[in-house]
């Protein structure tokens, strides 16, 4: 009786994985609207031979992320009516926010994932739904949260894949320099053209690509982390910055608060830098008129002349980078958008001949052109 039993359970339990298992490759997609609309938020100067910085803040959701072909819709479609303006030619540099291609962990999962309101709940549903990538990514797991790091670990090559393809193909369809915001991954390389994620701590870095689709450089790594992500995130100090050479002049990209520390303009400068395109990733709803957070984390915001608190967000940002550069043509470009609970703010801005451009506000996607 107890063998039979046994027997019994064990066929429950077998059916019951096999089940699971099933499920887990279940990827049904559900219904997508979106808005393609976008603003011109600011467009500066008269075009010419030089060519022009062309921001592109867009108006992103977890649902856009569900397969590449929506993100490629939704980014193309903003290119397409920047180009019907005038403002795309072989000489444009496109710069595009931080963090647009870290949420390429959510590609390709449940349906549920996209629904649910609140981030902790995604995260469940990825792991429910990935049961042995997850447990092989925690085995690898670094730094201070591990859960997090295996989040991005455990899809780091799909996403890796996913990143090139998307932002490889769109500058050669446009036929433009595309900064393509910022991805996290572990000490990505890129080796005969091809961007790999390695084995090592997470990096967020920064791919350039040339108007024929082909990788400008390497990975440019953020320096200095921002406080939210410092527990899973390593500074990228160890490898330095570059400058890659554009149709446009030399280009140089600081990711996020790098664009606040004159030390990082001074590393581009002994590189005869030109241009300087910084991807920016505000987290927090309405937190662009909120007290500037700092990042008291880093050795090097001591240094810096401004104060946790004293100035707002907006005035921090823009006061940071227009000291440490006032003659370099840079640009600012924020993510817009909700991700879960988790809002985006911040109001792209530029900075040329000396003075400092911000565009409208405007609540939805935004276009900010400077005519070098």
């Amino acid at each position: 009786m107890r063998k039979l039993l046994a027997s019994a359970l064990a066929l429950v339990m077998i059916a019951a994985l096999c089940g699971y298992g099933f499920w887990t490759q279940q990827r049904p997609e559900g219904h997508y609207l979106s808005d393609l609309r976008i603003e011109l938020a600011l467009n500066q100067g008269s075009p010419g031979e030089r060519g022009n910085l062309l921001g592109i803040e867009p108006l992103l959701y977890p649902s856009d992320y569900q397969n590449l072909q929506r993100l490629r819709l939704k980014l193309a479609a903003y290119l397409e009516q920047a180009r019907e303006q005038g403002l795309v030619n072989p000489r444009t540099v496109v710069v595009l926010p931080e963090h647009i291609g870290t949420w390429l962990w959510a590609r390709g999962e449940k349906n549920e994932l996209y629904q649910v309101t609140q981030r902790r709940e995604a995260e469940q549903w990825l792991e429910l739904s990935n049961p042995l990538r997850y447990g092989l990514a925690m085995l690898w797991a670094t730094g201070d949260d591990r859960r997090a790091d295996a989040h991005l670990r455990m899809k780091a090559a799909q996403m890796a894949t996913d990143y090139q393809a998307l932002f490889s193909g769109l500058a050669k369809e446009f036929g433009v320099t595309l900064v393509a915001g910022s991805i996290v991954l572990p000490a990505p390389y890129v080796e005969n053209g091809v961007l790999h994620a390695g084995s090592g701590p997470l990096f967020n870095s920064s791919l350039v690509f040339a108007g024929d689709g082909s990788v400008l450089g390497q990975p440019q790594r953020q320096q200095f982390a921002d406080s939210e992500v410092r527990r899973y995130i390593q500074d990228g100090r160890e490898q330095p910055l570059q400058v890659v050479s554009t149709p446009a002049g030399r280009l140089g990209v600081l990711i996020g608060s790098d664009s606040w520390y004159p030390e990082n303009y001074q590393r581009l400068a002994d590189q005869s830098v030109q241009l300087i395109a910084n991807p920016v990733f505000l987290s927090g709803k309405h937190s662009w008129d909120a007290p500037w957070r700092g990042n008291r984390h880093q050795d090097a915001a001591a240094e810096l002349p401004l104060q946790r608190g004293q100035v707002s967000e907006q005035q921090a940002w823009q006061q940071l980078t227009l000291a440490a550069n006032p003659d370099l043509a840079s640009i600012s470009v924020f993510m817009r958008g909700q991700f879960w609970e988790l809002g985006a703010d911040g109001q792209g801005f530029a900075n040329h001949a000396g003075g400092q451009l911000a565009g409208t506000a405007q609540h939805g996607a935004r276009l900010l052109n400077v005519w070098l």
